[in-house]
């Protein structure tokens, strides 16, 4: 098992619709698929990081009701050590996933409910486990004095510090300043940077202007192009790895960041982690489903000795 990694984040119950295309106001349309599984970027990198063998702790608010036992139980069948902080007085969140029938591509609303009120005063709460992580990763959906509370903690701990950017949203640079590693997709990098990513080139110029803001090193994901790295010394472009046909992209950033903390955590050079993360990537969209697309340990290495 790798060293000990600390994520927090929001679990969501999604409902993946399955149609030819979104219906419009007012319209309704027969889809081709339903599935109801469990969702969260947080919730869904912490089943990334476990099965790809990384020993991860994942934190988190939960209201008492029938979602909140789907995420127990994929976080018992994963692996992953969950340290929730009960909320009767709301709601477990859920997410309403399209998925494009023809592409596999997606369209998402989240509604956090009880993960709307994560504080920074539960990441005090967890300031031990956080201060004790080899590697602490957080995101956006949850509320942004709670993802910046808990990379201050990290930091000070002296963890690796993962910021998954996403959803895109305003943030305060002092949040980058804190981060060892951003991560954000083409339009999050363009929201946070005012570049637009369109190539490798351009996403070189988008992570130069992150590191600029404060951050250690920028990480953009390309999707089918692969992923840019750039840090304060070197750039590294990791062309995509082919795992089979793509059947559903919903998954993919965050078995990515999963890969990325799994192979950060076990002390992968960077070049060796960016191979990992893909790997992970390219695996979770040959498969349906966010949590359930993340692969194994076996998987992975088995694609990486190809």
């Amino acid at each position: 098992m790798a060293n000990q990694i600390v994520i927090l984040g929001i679990f969501v119950a999604d409902t993946a619709f399955r149609a030819d295309r979104l219906p419009r106001m007012g319209e309704t349309l027969l889809g081709r698929g339903f599935a109801l599984g469990p969702g969260g970027k947080g919730s869904n990198q912490a089943v990334a990081t476990a099965r790809a063998g990384g020993e991860v702790h994942f934190i988190t608010r939960l209201g008492e009701d029938s979602f909140a036992g789907i995420a127990r139980t994929v976080w018992e069948g994963a692996g992953v050590h969950a340290h929730v902080i009960a909320d009767p007085e709301s709601y477990t969140g859920a997410a309403f996933i399209f998925v494009d029938a023809a592409s596999g591509n997606n369209a998402i609303i989240v509604s956090p409910g009880a993960a709307a009120r994560i504080s920074a005063q539960d990441a005090e709460a967890n300031a031990a486990l956080i201060g004790g992580a080899r590697v602490f990763m957080t995101q956006l959906e949850q509320p942004v004095p709670a993802a910046h509370r808990a990379l201050e903690i990290a930091r000070a701990g002296g963890a690796v510090t993962i910021l998954n950017p996403a959803p895109a949203a305003s943030i305060p640079t002092a949040m980058l300043g804190l981060s060892d590693f951003v991560t954000p997709n083409e339009s999050e990098a363009e929201g946070l940077t005012g570049v637009k990513v369109t190539d490798v080139d351009s996403a070189t110029a988008a992570a130069r202007r992150l590191i600029e803001m404060g951050a250690g090193a920028a990480i953009v994901t390309l999707g089918d192009k692969g992923a840019l790295y750039c840090g304060k010394e070197k750039v590294l472009h990791m062309p995509p790895i082919k795992a089979g046909p793509v059947v559903e992209t919903t998954g993919a950033g965050d078995a990515f960041n999963g890969g990325l903390a799994t192979a950060l955590a076990r002390g992968l050079e960077i070049e060796a982690a960016l191979q990992f993360a893909t790997a992970t990537a390219a695996i979770s969209v040959t498969r349906p489903g966010a949590a359930a697309s993340m692969p194994d340990l076996a998987d992975i290495e088995a694609l990486l000795a190809r």
